[in-house]
């Protein structure tokens, strides 16, 4: 269990971009990452929208929109290609920046015949390789798994699990291990990546009581932190066992249903399900 006083106060965290009068409106934004070339950040909406946010300019355009879709998670690959994963349509689409304006659908429905239920959150490795997760299951049952997609958009079953309702997946640093969120069990795992690419063990290593895990993300620190979608709270999770509070918003407010996060530096920014802006949270404090 994290501990009830947090490393960080609730002021470290507040709005770096508020999307509720803008066109386009900001719409219940859930994935985030940066552009590794022009430093933009972008993010998925609730539509089936992703969306390219200038954090400088204030600005933000509409580069998507999947019409009866739900954009969850998003991530760049090292070679600036957009991977964003569309939960009602059952897709992994992509778009590479500043080869046009075509979105490709790596997947449609099914990974060899196998039905998608929930694709969810993605991670990729520096390599390109993609790991996402297809959360189904609840705190008793468990279902879904995780895939993984090779550079040349081959995806494949990774790890059956069963998980409940697998959510958040981050490689760690080392690339030995992914981990995983476990929204339904209020969990994280950890499964190991072996040598030849494919999983072996899957380890529960962390229990977070009534805490939703969602998105999960390695600091410049090396350690895993962890968007809660309830409460309003970020985590930091140790090898040893340790559950720390980093930074909570008790009224749910500059942090609303917090799903994912990204670091720039020693700041990390947050998407916010539950309302219309992204939250900047100065964690230097807590990575010291």
């Amino acid at each position: 269990m994290a501990a009830s006083t947090a490393l960080l106060p609730a002021s470290a965290a507040r709005v770096a971009f508020d999307g509720f009068r803008t066109d386009p409106v900001l719409d219940h934004p859930e994935g985030l990452d940066f552009d590794p070339v022009d430093g933009s950040l972008w993010c998925g909406g609730e539509a089936g929208q992703v969306f390219r946010i200038d954090l400088d300019a204030g600005s933000i355009a509409l580069v998507d929109q999947n019409p009866g879709g739900f954009t969850l998670g998003l991530r760049f690959t090292p070679d600036r290609r957009v991977v964003w994963l569309d939960a009602v349509r059952r897709q992994v689409r992509s778009l590479t920046v500043g080869a046009g304006d075509d979105v490709e659908v790596l997947v449609d429905g099914d990974v060899d015949g196998r039905p998608l239920v929930y694709p969810n959150a993605l991670d990729v490795t520096p390599d390109g390789v993609i790991y996402f997760s297809d959360s189904d299951g609840d705190g008793d049952r468990g279902g879904g798994g995780v895939y993984r997609m090779t550079p040349d958009g081959q995806a494949s079953l990774w790890c059956p699990g069963p998980f409940h309702f697998a959510n958040g997946v981050a490689v760690s640093p080392d690339h030995g291990h992914l981990y995983v969120a476990e929204s339904a069990s209020r969990q994280v795992c950890r499964v190991e990546i072996r040598a030849d690419g494919t999983a072996g063990e899957v380890t529960r290593l962390w229990s977070l009581g009534n805490q939703v895990p969602d998105g999960l993300t390695f600091g410049p620190d090396g350690r895993l932190y962890v968007a809660c979608y309830y409460p309003s709270v970020i985590l930091r999770l140790d090898p040893d066992g340790a559950v720390t509070t980093v930074v909570e918003d008790p009224i749910g407010h500059v942090m609303s249903n917090p799903t994912n996060l990204v670091f720039a530096g020693t700041d990390a920014y947050v998407a916010n399900l539950g309302r219309w802006h992204i939250t900047r949270i100065d964690m230097a404090a807590a990575l010291s």
